[in-house]
């Protein structure tokens, strides 16, 4: 099994910029297709982005495109989630997860998951 711990998360204003970490301990990341997440209060866990074991492809929300960066360095055993231009409604706790198949987004596939950093957003 593999752990996940996220870290980054913060109060920014909108338009700020935050990069999110997310380090696997037990087995090493590049064994795993990695996503971020994301969870609004009363609304559903959403997918953000994700990333091949190699880091050769992402795949993106659209309401992130542009403005959203994962990257991994599977070296460190990290992941990350770098975030630009920031806006409200970005407000969210956001979650890594890891699975061993091939790059998606679907929640659901998604077997490891860490505890969750919250970013919120002010206007």
């Amino acid at each position: 099994q593999v752990q996940l711990v996220e870290s980054g998360g913060e109060l920014v204003q909108a338009g700020a910029s935050l990069r999110l970490s997310c380090t696997a301990s037990g087995r090493t990341l590049r064994m795993y297709t990695m996503g971020w997440f994301r969870q609004a209060p009363g609304k559903e866990r959403e997918s953000v982005a994700a990333i091949s074991r190699n880091g050769g492809m992402t795949i993106y929300a659209d309401s992130v495109k542009g403005r959203f960066s994962i990257s991994r360095d599977n070296a460190a055993n990290t992941v990350y989630l770098q975030m630009n231009s920031l806006k409200p409604e970005d407000t969210a706790v956001y979650y890594c997860a890891a699975h061993g198949g091939t790059l998606l987004r679907d929640v659901g596939q998604y077997n490891y998951w860490g505890q969750g950093t919250q970013v919120t957003v002010s206007s």
